[in-house]
């Protein structure tokens, strides 16, 4: 009875997954009589689809239940409870059970408790853009796996040029795979200068203009990523989360503290090494502009939440945390 639960944001490394699943579940002449796909808005989803779940496959291969942003991770009556009680523990070895969800699954729900009992879970978050190491592990892997051979210079930058976004590193490394067609071609750093297109103008980068002060430049890399669609939210993600490192790392300093494990730690930075070069960054900024700058972040993403004008909203917010960090304090209202 293999039961499985996909949750994330990262819809493209979800789907393939799911694809691979279904293609080593499946017999492919039978495919259609065995595979079921339940979206949300169907009535008594769930219901129907634990009942197929315990018909038996046609023909050859098993059979896969696939319940589409299944809500029952972060809501689940009683009723579906008692039912998933009642099934989950017997159902037939003949048949794959998969759940997906773009939500974290609430830990605390005793349909969560149950699924993490009877259930493989596999977590398909974006990688924080801040986190270049894991970045770089993700490129490297997707690199293998579509065949290409890339510099490690070039893997670099192939990370910093699509960032998280998994479905654009795939399509530059097929772009990449037709224009190394010919034997024993290495993609150098040139290539991918050349071939690859920025659609990350890295809200990193963004973050650093701001605490430079650099207004200019700031608006600037807010227009481009919005002309990339990079969506307004994921870019106040990238700068409270930024922010908050540098906070962390300032305020440690100002501490006296030297062990850049101890700092690493408060920050939550996972490679302590990264800390020697966190502390240059934050060198001559004043802490008490990074301390006003995340309550200010969070009101700018509380107006997105409530459907304020993306593009005024952060150009706004641009404007007024480079003033801040011209000034070393926020301009009064």
């Amino acid at each position: 009875m293999p039961i499985y639960l996909y949750w994330g944001e990262d819809d493209f490394s979800r789907d393939k997954a799911v694809a691979t699943l279904k293609q080593s579940v499946l017999d492919p002449s039978w495919s259609s009589f065995n595979f079921d796909k339940i979206l949300p808005d169907q009535p008594n989803g769930l219901i129907f689809g634990l009942n197929q779940a315990m018909t038996p496959p046609f023909g050859l291969g098993s059979r896969l239940v696939w319940l589409v942003n299944c809500p029952i991770t972060y809501y689940c009556s009683p009723d579906l409870l008692q039912e998933l009680e009642r099934t989950l523990p017997i159902l037939p070895d003949t048949t794959t059970l998969l759940l997906t969800s773009p939500n974290k699954p609430d830990g605390r729900l005793k349909s969560t408790k149950l699924l993490q009992k009877y259930a493989t879970v596999r977590e398909f978050s974006p990688i924080p853009p801040w986190k270049t190491e894991q970045l770089i592990q993700q490129v490297q892997g997707a690199v293998t796996e579509v065949g290409v051979q890339c510099t490690p210079e070039a893997i670099a930058a192939l990370a910093e040029a699509v960032g998280n976004d998994t479905r654009q590193l795939y399509n530059e490394l097929e772009k990449l795979r037709l224009y190394s067609s010919s034997p024993n071609t290495i993609i150098d750093v040139e290539a991918i200068a050349a071939l690859v297109q920025v659609n990350t103008q890295s809200s990193l980068k963004l973050a650093a203009a701001i605490k430079s002060g650099e207004t200019a430049e700031a608006l600037t890399l807010v227009a481009e990523l919005i002309a990339h669609n990079e969506p307004a939210l994921r870019m106040i993600a990238t700068l409270v989360a930024q922010f908050r490192t540098w906070l962390w790392v300032k305020l440690m300093m100002e501490m006296g503290v030297r062990d850049e494990r101890e700092i690493a730690q408060a920050a939550e930075v996972g490679n302590p090494k990264r800390i020697y070069f966190l502390r240059k960054e934050v060198q001559s900024v004043s802490l008490m502009s990074l301390r006003q700058t995340l309550p200010q972040l969070l009101e700018f993403e509380l107006l997105l939440k409530r459907g304020a004008p993306e593009t005024a909203t952060l150009q706004t917010a641009v404007v007024q945390l480079c003033r801040l960090f011209q000034s070393g304090t926020f301009p009064s209202a």
